[in-house]
């Protein structure tokens, strides 16, 4: 049976096939439910096993309360050893996806209705869009920003001798703010974006989460430097999967006094920074929030609270903040009226849920597209950035350095007007006639036409 054949009623049938990590997975979710809600009939194709918990967790409760969304599952292929030098699972996972692609057509054949899109993750592009015999769609789960770095630097490799990356339209971007890896023509990473980038012409349309206003230079540089067919259809809007919120603690918190810090599903700073930033929420006034990780992967995070931030810690700061281990519903506590501060690493999702929320940002980038999303923040005014911090682990960052960016933040007027105009402006651009809504709807337009 052929996958292009047509679909019934005239609704266009769509699969989405995100790779691994919740930095991934959440953004195609989104756009699944944009797509069912449009009355798009719709299948998520999920990678098994995943590689964490909240990965699972999170799925199972999707799909619970998005019924009409279909799942079909991916068994992969167990991984075997390889060149691969970078021992980081989420990178492991990619890489066992990639070799296990050659299932996935005989895999889709057994749809019904038959296919007429596939919106997939950039890791996979150049594998799939080639054999398969429907349009296919990338979502870029990146700032336009990084996607525009990335694209650049795969047609013209970067001389490390330069202090900068210079891009037509969007400008300079440092060299202190580019992944390392991306630099290593001989990395995984590199090798990865790279292939799959120069496999962009295999692709009908880029989809990407962010707005014309948020990063106009980044999206206009795109479109000029070859990526004619790009659509920011952000911010894609959030949905609550679990319970409501439930910290009373935080209900009783004066407006905007509590300061929110969280590091991603994927980032768990070394031992002796978790401590000085212990030290420096102690030693300051905000009240704060902290979702706290010890290890990449939940299921490997087992460590204590107490061993993590000091015996002491949690009796010392207990009238003025809680530590959260675990996944969260981080747009939900960002929506809450007593958050007035993000202390983020910059991951492309933390960014726009700060934006969509008007929530002002502390940037604490730590590893690959994070500088340069911290750059977004800055540029824009969504936030504050201090870029000698560096790279996780790079040095230390004492705690009165904390404490001090910390009551910056906190006590910003202007960064907070600042923040409710990038809300302001995110919410029209899903409005009637707001540019992300003409561009989702030319999306669902071209979905019926293939």
């Amino acid at each position: 049976m052929s996958i292009a054949s047509k679909w019934e009623n005239g609704t266009p049938h769509v699969a989405l096939f995100p790779c691994a990590g919740m930095g991934h997975l959440i953004p195609f979710l989104r756009l699944a439910v944009e797509l069912d809600s449009r009355g798009c009939a719709t299948t998520i194709i999920t990678v098994e096993p995943p590689v964490s918990a909240a990965e699972t967790e999170y799925l199972s409760k999707f799909f619970t309360i998005f019924p009409r969304i279909k799942r079909l599952e991916f068994h992969l292929l167990p991984h075997k050893k390889s060149g691969l030098t970078n021992n980081d699972p989420f990178w492991i996972q990619t890489e066992r996806i990639t070799n296990s692609l050659h299932l996935l057509q005989p895999l889709l054949s057994t749809l019904s209705p038959s296919l007429s899109s596939i919106v997939v993750d950039l890791a996979v592009l150049s594998h799939l869009g080639s054999t398969l015999s429907i349009p296919t769609y990338l979502l870029i789960t990146s700032s336009a920003r990084f996607f525009s770095l990335t694209a650049h630097l795969s047609h013209q490799p970067h001389h490390t001798n330069a202090e900068c990356v210079d891009i037509p339209v969007l400008g300079q971007i440092p060299l202190s703010s580019v992944p390392p890896p991306l630099l290593d023509p001989n990395d995984f990473f590199a090798d990865s974006i790279t292939t799959n980038m120069l496999s962009l012409s295999k692709a009908k349309g880029a989809l990407i989460n962010t707005f014309e206003w948020f990063e106009p230079k980044a999206v206009e540089a795109l479109r000029r430097n070859g990526v004619e067919h790009i659509l920011p259809v952000g911010l894609l809007e959030p949905f609550v999967i679990g319970e409501a919120l439930n910290l009373p603690w935080l209900d009783e918190q004066a407006p905007e006094s509590v300061v929110y810090i969280s590091f991603g599903s994927r980032t768990a700073l070394p031992k002796d920074q978790i401590r000085e930033l212990a030290a420096a929420l102690e030693m300051s006034v905000c009240k704060f929030l902290w979702v706290l990780k010890g290890s990449k992967v939940d299921k490997e995070d087992n460590e204590e609270v107490e061993a993590m931030v000091g015996t002491t810690f949690l009796e010392k700061t207990k009238a003025k903040g809680r530590i959260i281990k675990g996944w969260v519903e981080q747009e939900q506590i960002l929506a809450h009226p007593a958050i007035g501060g993000f202390i983020s690493h910059c991951g492309w999702n933390s960014v726009t849920e700060a934006a969509a929320l008007g929530v002002p940002v502390l940037a604490w980038p730590t590893h690959g597209d994070q500088r340069v999303n911290a750059e977004v923040v800055e540029e824009i005014g969504l936030g504050m950035w201090v870029k000698d911090w560096g790279w996780a682990g790079e040095r230390l960052i004492g705690r009165d350095e904390i404490a001090d960016k910390l009551t910056a933040l906190m006590g910003d007027k202007n960064l907070r007007v600042t923040a409710k105009d990038v809300k302001e402006k995110a919410k029209q651009c899903r409005e009637i006639g707001g540019s992300s809504e003409r561009l989702l709807q030319e999306l669902i337009h071209s979905f019926k036409s293939n």
